[in-house]
């Protein structure tokens, strides 16, 4: 496969890009599982069975065309002319002959190809500067890049995203299958930032602008949303679950029956602005100083840590407060939903340990134990890269239809 034979392969890829004012990239629409896993309706078949037959690829490596059939279920006959045209595209590549020690014909080995493009992700949900990298197919970074806020807001925040947009697209070293961004704030289906107060955003259409900025296929995300697809796409996940990213405020990404959670407003998994006390009583209207990042945002409680620790007292209540706020707070979520897994996003020196322990207590004892007794609560695997490398698998999934 040559050059010419990738960048072809991407001008396929690109969704029309030029001819879409407003790029948004093919299925994240509510509701649609992340992975395929079955034969769908003949007016969706091609496009569907294509994403199948990748993403069978993606994750199992190394089948050939008959184990793809048995697999999917699809015939012989579809999976060759599918894996025919993503040949041609440079998609999949041809490993040789596997070994066999049946008579006849060794079965030709296929693979996705893994180094055909890469993806840039972009982190904007830290206080202090915004992150990126290129990364390849399968999540792993390959250059890294960052810029410091500096305090920036409105048009000067974006034209930092755009420098480090640019800066990234400079250091791919193939071509690129498209640029995913995780933004703190509510951010809907066209990928445009409807509010974001501590970057000074309403209504900024980040994925319109960027688009038409490099050419290039961009989606934009919520990072919580973003993170919870790293999760499920890279992590330890095992099946519904909800990921709490703990930082400067406090989100959620929720996954249901394999499919993003959205919200009717674009804001499902904004739970730092519900209340979780009761401590001025039961009719006490919306206070700020009665909502979970009041007790849970990374600056408030390193302030109070710092203060205990300046008096000589022990932190430790300070984190079981904030867990068991966080405990009530998702209660109600996990009783409605009968999630199995909760995952924390964040510092693990504050989030792993007391706090942690009071939250998965304070759940067992506000849902019932016999719907709820194999729920999980635990830290990330994937560390402070978890946005970036949910940011790679919104443009997979996307342009692909894998994750």
């Amino acid at each position: 496969m040559n050059a010419t034979d990738v960048q072809r392969g991407t001008a396929a890829l690109a969704v029309d890009a030029q001819a879409q004012p407003t790029p948004a990239l093919r299925g994240f629409a509510p509701g649609r599982a992340l992975r395929p896993s079955a034969k769908v309706l003949p007016e969706h078949a091609r496009s569907h069975n294509r994403s199948l037959v990748l993403q069978t690829l993606y994750r199992a490596g190394e089948r050939s065309r008959a184990d793809i059939a048995r697999e999917t279920g699809l015939t012989r006959v579809t999976v060759s002319d599918l894996v025919a045209e993503l040949l041609a595209e440079g998609l999949v590549v041809e490993l040789g002959q596997r070994e066999s020690a049946r008579p006849g014909k060794p079965a030709v080995l296929l693979d996705i190809n893994r180094t055909a493009y890469q993806i840039v992700g972009v982190d904007l949900s830290d206080h202090a500067m915004f992150r990126g990298a290129v990364l390849d197919i399968d999540g792993g970074i390959l250059h890294r890049a960052d810029v410091p806020l500096d305090g920036a807001t409105g048009e000067a925040a974006f034209a930092k995203v755009a420098e480090l947009v640019d800066a990234l697209i400079g250091a791919a070293t193939a071509p690129i299958l498209g640029v995913g961004v995780g933004s703190p704030g509510v951010v809907d289906l066209s990928g445009t930032v409807l509010t974001a107060p501590n970057l000074g955003w309403v209504d900024e259409r980040v994925q319109q602008r960027l688009h038409e900025r490099t050419g290039l296929p961009v989606v934009v995300a919520n990072d919580a949303n973003v993170a919870v697809l790293a999760e499920h796409g890279y992590g330890d996940a095992a099946g519904d679950l909800m990921l709490i990213t703990v930082g400067h405020g406090i989100g959620a990404g929720l996954i249901v029956a394999g499919a993003l959670v959205y919200g009717s407003r674009f804001a499902a998994g904004e739970i730092g602005q519900v209340m979780v006390g009761t401590d001025l009583g039961l009719e006490t209207t919306y206070n700020r100083d009665q909502v979970l990042e009041h007790w849970l945002s990374v600056p408030r409680l390193q302030q109070r840590i710092r203060e205990a620790e300046a008096s000589g007292s022990d932190a430790t209540p300070i984190l079981r407060e904030a867990g068991q706020r966080l405990g009530i707070a998702l209660a109600p979520v996990v009783g409605a939903l009968n999630l199995s897994e909760i995952v924390l996003s964040g510092p693990t020196t504050l989030l792993d340990g007391p706090l942690a322990e009071a939250t998965i207590h304070t759940l067992r004892n506000r849902t019932m134990a016999e719907n709820h007794a194999t729920l999980t609560l635990r830290m990330t695997t994937l560390g402070q890269d978890i946005v970036l490398r949910g940011a790679a698998v919104l443009v997979l999934s996307g342009q692909l239809g894998v994750s």
